[in-house]
């Protein structure tokens, strides 16, 4: 297929047709206000808050310093929420980061994003969930021992095409899924909360008592702890992708987020606390998997439902994903920055069906040649990134054109809390792991050469 040549348009406002014929085929406004909350907090609850809650406390090294770490993470993703809220009034179309990037930075910053973005961080982050999905749905089966892989990447593939024929057969299908499985997930959580308050009724506190004893001190540590629990609130500015597709953009969006994001950042808070009033820091740190560990305390014979639930959260978590993801594809090419056919719609059942195809294509081959903890690590941070980009474009706008019409309107300081955040996406690859590409390696070489300047000798005293 060929790529679509566009004429130059205003850099904030653009066509929402899907063809250029003379009968104009969009998508459907049919994502209300519950959908939009279902589609942020079903794509948020995911594996992450059955899975991460032993890695934070790993590297915070106590049960209160872990706590303030799923708390911080949860006000983190609220103020990059509260910056997404503001730029989905003032541009009002589809494609999240991509089209943010577009209508303010221009052509080529957009094209190098939906390039990465299509082909490797969405896919990817649909792959590493539907790994996750499968790791827990085959499980049952192989009883006191490790899944074969082929059996879970076999299963992940599966759930990978029941998405795909979901999502192309009809969007109320899918924002219904969405709507179902979220409330299967929040019904799990609420199960767990109740357990952990039952038993700190009864007096079970003592992983509470000395909480802060041990803390780890190290920025390395505190780091990671809060590199793990950024996974489980990603997800977070998935409406942003289908604003096109939204009842009434400039009062669903912030409403969603705004309701989606607290209630989702107290059910982690409560469901670690829980995690911890069944089991103790030892107990939690050796636990392969920690909802499936609380289960066999607290609910005895019944353990199998979390088994289940989190089984249900990740299948829904995947629907949510893939539903955003196949956007990105479908807007990048409506706007001539991937092949043409990848713009266009079904044009009975009005889904961006060559897009989700694409997506999904992907997202096998990522499911192939992957596993999940290499996959979540590029994703996460590939992911951070961008959003550090795009809220720096918010930033620019509140500068450059305060007079443009905002129905939403974030307070500054929101932006500098996220600015010192950022950091955390450059401390990683070249402190950290201490990665330095290439190009900075000569650039260095020949600033030394102009500058007539050498590496000094550390003082050993």
């Amino acid at each position: 297929s060929t790529m679509r040549e566009r004429k130059a348009t205003d850099p904030l406002h653009s066509s929402t047709d899907l063809t250029e014929g003379k009968e104009k085929l969009r998508l459907k406004q049919e994502v209300g206000l519950i959908s939009g909350v279902s589609l942020i907090a079903g794509t948020m609850i995911g594996s992450g808050i059955f899975m991460s809650p032993e890695w934070v406390l790993h590297h915070m090294g106590n049960p209160a310093s872990s706590l303030l770490i799923w708390a911080a993470c949860g006000l983190l993703a609220t103020f990059g929420a509260l910056s997404y809220a503001e730029l989905g009034t003032i541009i009002k179309e589809s494609g999240g980061e991509y089209i943010y990037i577009l209508r303010i930075f221009g052509s080529f910053p957009a094209f190098l994003f939906a390039y990465t973005s299509v082909i490797l961080v969405r896919p990817a982050g649909l792959a590493a969930v539907c790994l996750s999905f499968a790791e827990y749905a085959i499980a049952p089966f192989y009883p006191g021992c490790s899944s074969p892989q082929v059996a879970v990447k076999c299963t992940a593939a599966a759930c990978i095409l029941i998405l795909t024929i979901i999502n192309c057969l009809n969007v109320r299908l899918a924002t219904s899924v969405m709507n179902i499985f979220t409330a299967a997930k929040l019904l799990a959580l609420l199960v767990i909360v109740v357990g952990g308050l039952v038993l700190l009724a009864k007096g079970q506190t003592q992983s509470f008592q000395n909480g802060f004893q041990g803390t780890t001190a190290g920025i390395g540590a505190v780091g990671v702890a809060f590199y793990q629990g950024l996974w489980s609130y990603d997800g977070w500015n998935n409406l942003n992708y289908v604003t096109e597709e939204l009842k009434k953009p400039e009062v669903t969006l912030p409403r969603a987020l705004m309701i989606a994001i607290p209630l989702v950042t107290c059910l982690y808070l409560l469901v670690n606390v829980s995690y911890l009033a069944a089991m103790t820091p030892t107990e939690l740190l050796s636990s392969g998997a920690v909802a499936v560990t609380w289960g066999d305390k607290v609910l005895g014979s019944w353990a199998w439902l979390i088994s289940l639930s989190v089984a249900l959260s990740t299948f829904g978590s995947s629907n949510g994903t893939f539903f955003s993801g196949g956007r990105v594809c479908y807007i990048a090419a409506r706007e001539g920055h991937m092949p043409d056919i990848l713009s266009m719609a079904h044009v009975r059942r009005l889904t961006p069906s060559p897009a989700l195809l694409f997506t999904s294509a992907m997202s096998l081959i990522m499911i192939i040649s992957g596993s999940f903890t290499s996959i979540v690590n590029f994703f996460s941070f590939m992911a951070w990134l961008f959003y550090g980009m795009t809220i720096s474009g918010l930033l620019y706008l509140k500068i450059k054109k305060p007079e443009l019409p905002r129905s939403y309107k974030v307070n500054l300081g929101v932006y500098i809390v996220l600015f010192i955040f950022s950091g955390i996406i450059f401390y990683f690859p070249l402190v950290r792991f201490k990665y330095h590409p290439r190009f900075l390696q000569r650039v260095t070489l020949h600033l030394q050469l102009l500058l007539e300047v050498a590496p000094t000798t550390r003082d050993a005293n």
